[in-house]
């Protein structure tokens, strides 16, 4: 699986970027996800997110994570490519705001790489479909989100 990072804080460490990978590495095999998939994970601030969080979901106010799924399709449109050609299966786009996972991984009290393998696995699974918008799906996520936190060594 190809993993493209961008951290435009230029603040988080090498050994944590290094962690998100083989986090997420785990989760794409744990979810059965091709090795030719790709993805991008960008770090951001608050302000970067919360324009995005405006721009693209009508939502002016600062979160912690947002995925781009590039395999969601809505009615009427054509997918891009079909399952026979030979190009990598590409899921789509994480941002984070290293800001707000500071804020949270202190106020949640463990830490910040807790804080960012979970808003990691979360965005994946979003790229993969997951969502959390009835009390159904967001168990599903959740339980999901946390077992493989769990089978990574990533406890609270």
């Amino acid at each position: 699986m190809h993993i493209d990072f961008h951290d435009q804080t230029r603040t988080v460490p090498t050994e944590y970027i290094d962690l998100l990978q083989r986090l997420i590495l785990f989760s794409a095999e744990k979810e059965g996800v091709s090795r030719e998939a790709e993805i991008s994970i960008s770090f951001v601030d608050n302000k970067d997110i919360q324009e995005l969080n405006r721009n693209y979901r009508q939502q002016d106010k600062i979160t912690d994570v947002i995925s781009f799924a590039l395999q969601e399709t809505v009615d009427g449109e054509m997918d891009i490519c079909s399952e026979d050609d030979d190009f990598p299966l590409v899921l789509g786009d994480i941002v984070i705001s290293i800001d707000r996972a500071k804020e949270q991984a202190k106020a949640y009290n463990h830490s910040l790489e807790r804080e960012l393998g979970f808003l990691t696995v979360h965005g994946f699974l979003h790229l993969l479909g997951y969502d959390h918008m009835n009390t159904d799906e967001e168990k599903i996520m959740f339980q999901k989100q946390e077992r493989i936190l769990e089978e990574f060594g990533l406890e609270r």
